[in-house]
């Protein structure tokens, strides 16, 4: 008689508008190839497993996953918890308490580095033990992926915020001419770049990007907005959270204000400070915006694109480790040819895990301080179409 075996899906890291696909591809391809008994879900991540904290997936109605997959967050709920030696033991109990033989951990980089530390330790353990990783971030920073799902509605987000705000600042001219809008983004300009993918013509917003990749002159920075203002009548610039100077983040702030289990640093924002920087120099009002959350939760501006590949990958991870695959992440591939199109494969997770992917030379425009045609041709089919805005 065949020993029972049983699969675990988990979601960690920020959430995105379109994690849930992913979870709903995972759960359906799983239950659907009736290679496992059980197909469970594990509440909060690695503390679900740690604490052994677990729901099964099966039994629920199509209508149920419907609404789950075109839900934002997370619907097992998420973490930012690292596996540590303390956590290893619980964790490896309730996975051989389960019978489960197959992990599915859906999250970025520092999900893909829990899910190695899982994929290599086992065997120690007298565990045989499948992991997959299927990518998620809104920061596209991924190795080993052309992109990351999730980062293609908060893309069409920044980039129709962006326009709206545009649109405003133009609007109201001297009351308040100028805004700089802060969006996600601690290590990549990814999603800062993705603003520019609705501009269509000089004065169009934004008129500057900042990003972590390329180096802030702060002394320069007002002078920039008022010169596009001088021209347009108004300015916008679109600034990454973690945007730094020569000296560092944005600020000067030398000790962060708060630090995760991964020792990433989160300090008060760089747009904020760019915007009193150039309120105080310039004597005119400049908004400052934050959208916060906002931009990986807004169901209303899913991608279709990104919403698609998201199931897709879940469904590819279980498809994947059924055929043998393991200690691996499920990379998008980009098609060749002028039509845009995605196919799926695998990377070792010791290529992803703690590593980050800058945005390359060919997509920033330093001169200019904008992303570059090469960027919007590789973004604008991530986002989606977007609207065309009249003037008269």
């Amino acid at each position: 008689m065949r020993q029972e075996r049983n699969a675990v899906v988990l979601q960690s890291g920020g959430c995105t508008a379109v994690m849930n696909r992913s979870l709903h591809g995972v759960a359906d391809e799983a239950l659907s190839s009736r290679a496992f008994a059980r197909v469970y879900g594990a509440r909060q991540g690695v503390e679900g497993l740690a604490s052994g904290d677990l729901v099964d997936l099966g039994g629920r109605s199509d209508r149920m996953w419907t609404r789950i997959a075109r839900s934002p967050g997370a619907a097992l709920g998420s973490t930012r918890r690292k596996v540590t030696d303390e956590n290893l033991p619980p964790i490896f109990r309730t996975l051989a308490r389960h019978r489960i033989s197959h992990l599915f951990l859906i999250g970025g980089n520092d999900s893909a580095e829990n899910a190695s530390l899982l994929a290599g330790d086992h065997r120690s353990r007298g565990l045989e033990l499948t992991v997959m990783s299927v990518p998620k971030t809104i920061d596209n920073d991924l190795a080993g992926t052309d992109h990351s799902p999730g980062y293609g509605s908060a893309a069409r987000f920044v980039a129709l915020a962006t326009m709206g705000a545009g649109r405003d600042a133009e609007a109201m001219g001297t009351a308040s001419p100028m805004t700089v809008i802060e969006v996600m983004g601690r290590d990549t300009g990814w999603l800062a770049a993705s603003s520019t993918l609705a501009k269509r013509e000089e004065r169009d917003a934004p008129h500057l990007i900042c990003v972590p990749e390329t180096p802030v002159c702060e002394e320069t920075f007002p002078e920039r907005m008022e010169e596009a203002c001088r021209r347009f009548g108004f300015a916008v610039a679109v600034v990454a959270e973690n945007a730094r100077g020569p000296e560092g983040v944005l600020g000067r702030q030398d000790e962060p204000r708060f630090a995760d289990d991964f020792g990433h640093p989160y300090h008060k924002g760089a747009g904020r400070y760019l915007a009193e920087l150039t309120e105080g120099r310039l004597g005119v009002r400049v908004r400052y915006e934050k959208p916060g959350t906002i931009q990986r939760s807004m169901a209303a501006l899913v991608s279709s694109t990104d919403a698609a590949e998201a199931e897709r990958a879940g469904r590819a991870a279980v498809r994947f480790a059924l055929e043998g695959h393991a200690g691996e992440m499920v990379s998008l591939v980009r098609e060749p040819g002028a039509a845009y199109g995605c196919g799926f494969t695998t990377v070792p997770l010791s290529r992803v895990a703690g590593r980050v992917q800058t945005m390359p030379v060919r997509y920033l425009d330093t001169s200019l301080g904008m992303a570059t045609p090469d960027f919007i041709e590789y973004a604008r089919p991530l986002a989606g179409r977007l609207p065309t805005f009249g003037r008269l």
